[in-house]
């Protein structure tokens, strides 16, 4: 696992047809693989996200604040800069560089693309932290009410205490011996887990490791969101299936422990706690085998605190809810593009209803 923290990208510029540099990303501490990251046809085929809680808090700060002026201040183009600058690290003066850089741009004398023109490493990291990061702030609905700002949660309800360290890359032995690839929060059995970003159900059911598992696609196809372990017996909230679209906030099942088993709801974990994941998709051949990219989420873990859904009981049932209604554009957008490819094949009228 020391290996893999220690993965370090170094990248070769070149120019490639209109604008976009050639990029190839030498992953290992000495030798390597280099990648060719492109728009037609590579990809990118590993990423380290070492973004601190602070950085991420005040990179998306500055965008907020910014969001009715005259230059909006993008927080994935700070933090790709601050990345680029370092060579992806951050530390205590991350968040100080990432102000000044917002305040050269704020005051209108120069642009990103100029401050970023040198730095070989910046298109790779816009692309890697646009990945990670793409589906969380934007323009939403809260109650009634137009905002922009934060629109991904904490994946714990609001009021439900939990704990946790960062355990990313720590050994697991089950079936065999691998790194932990997600974040693990302890808590109590039957917690109301949340959907982090609004998006679609791809996988749902048993999964011998996981347990009881819900495996959540973004709208973008970036992002694969994994919530396992989930509770014996009620482990999903009521109506959930495959193919689902969910709304970032809506409760999506209950912490529990099971897993660790070929047999379905057995309780093979020794502590409760929600396992969450993230995985990004460059490229389909990623979703599954030797190539995927998962990436430690104890930072973001500590940034999404800071948006926590408020749910409630539903009477006597095992069942919760959020209590503040949100309505995601991204949904929407969603939902119109199904229908209007179910409405393909058919009359124009099918598109006015």
């Amino acid at each position: 696992m020391l290996f893999l923290l220690a993965v370090v990208c170094v990248c070769i510029a070149g120019e490639l047809p209109g604008g976009r540099r050639l990029m190839s990303v030498w992953q290992g501490s000495g030798e390597g693989q280099a990648v060719e990251v492109t728009a037609d046809g590579n990809y990118i085929k590993w990423v380290e996200l070492h973004v601190t809680c602070e950085a991420l808090a005040e990179a998306y700060d500055l965008d907020v604040e910014t969001y009715k002026d005259e230059v909006h201040v993008n927080w994935i183009e700070l933090l790709a800069c601050e990345a680029a600058r370092t060579g992806g690290q951050f530390d205590k003066n991350s968040v100080r560089k990432i102000r000044e850089t917002a305040e050269k741009l704020k005051g209108g004398g120069t642009t990103m693309e100029e401050l970023t023109k040198d730095m070989e490493y910046y298109d790779y990291y816009l692309e890697a932290y646009t990945a990670v990061l793409d589906g969380m702030v934007g323009a939403f609905t809260l109650d009634g009410k137009r905002v922009y700002g934060l629109k991904a949660f904490s994946p714990i309800a609001k009021g439900f205490d939990y704990s946790h360290y960062d355990d990313f890359g720590s050994s697991r032995s089950y079936g065999y011996a691998r790194p932990h690839l997600g974040h693990d929060m302890m808590g109590q059995i039957g917690t109301p887990i949340i959907a982090i970003e609004s998006g679609y159900v791809e996988a749902l059911g048993w999964n011998q490791y996981g347990g009881w598992r819900i495996g959540i696609r973004s709208f973008d196809g970036k992002r694969y969101y994994y919530y396992a372990h989930l509770r014996q017996n009620y482990p999903y909230a009521e109506g959930l299936e495959e193919g689902s679209v969910v709304t970032a906030g809506d409760v999506i099942g209950y912490m529990g422990h099971t897993g660790y088993s070929t047999t379905e709801n057995v309780n093979n974990i020794k502590t409760v706690h929600l396992h969450w994941g993230l995985q990004l998709i460059f490229d389909e051949s990623q979703k599954e085998g030797n190539n995927e990219i998962w990436v430690d989420c104890y930072e973001l873990t500590k940034f999404l605190y800071r948006n926590r859904c408020e749910v409630e009981k539903i009477g006597d049932s095992k069942e919760w809810r959020r209590v503040v209604p949100m309505t995601d554009p991204a949904v929407e957008a969603w939902n119109r593009k199904k229908k209007n490819f179910a409405c393909a094949d058919r009359p124009v009228s099918c598109y006015l209803k």
